[in-house]
């Protein structure tokens, strides 16, 4: 009796973890297809916002390349946020926390923040640059519709 409550016990825990498991890889899978912008819309990775404009094929070409690096860029310091936001927590958890060393921390959180910025701004004037004025006027309209109508 003792030994087939453990083994119901056991199998039960094992398909437990199984289905966990699936889950996060599935969750995982499906969060990696996407990218979300500066601008915080989120669009799968393979797509492009200026992609919505009449944009001719030589155009596409160099847009997607840059976007690419752009995309890299990006991510590299998102990460980097990520990482002093936790070290931030870290020294929070102190039983007697450093003040000066959280300071620190929140200063490089918005210098890496303000670099971010500048390089989303420069980006954006050298996609524009590459464009003709229709296209320049819709490319920033589209940038605003893609701010407001996410909350960016």
């Amino acid at each position: 009796m003792r030994n087939s409550i453990l083994k119901f016990t056991l199998a039960a825990s094992l398909i437990l973890n199984i289905s966990i498991l699936a889950t996060t890889g599935y969750v995982y899978y499906k969060q990696s297809d996407y990218w979300v912008s500066p601008c915080g819309v989120k669009m799968k990775k393979d797509r492009f916002l200026f992609e919505e404009l009449s944009l001719r094929p030589e155009q596409i070409k160099t847009m997607k390349e840059r976007a690419i690096d752009f995309r890299a860029e990006i991510d590299r310091r998102r990460k980097e946020i990520t990482g002093k936001r936790t070290e931030m927590l870290n020294l929070m958890q102190a039983d007697i926390p450093d003040r000066r060393a959280i300071d620190t921390t929140i200063s490089d959180i918005s210098r890496i923040q303000e670099d971010m910025q500048r390089v989303v701004a420069m980006h954006m004037l050298e996609e524009k640059a590459t464009l003709d004025k229709d296209q320049q006027k819709k490319f920033i309209d589209l940038i605003k519709n893609a701010m407001t109508k996410e909350g960016g």
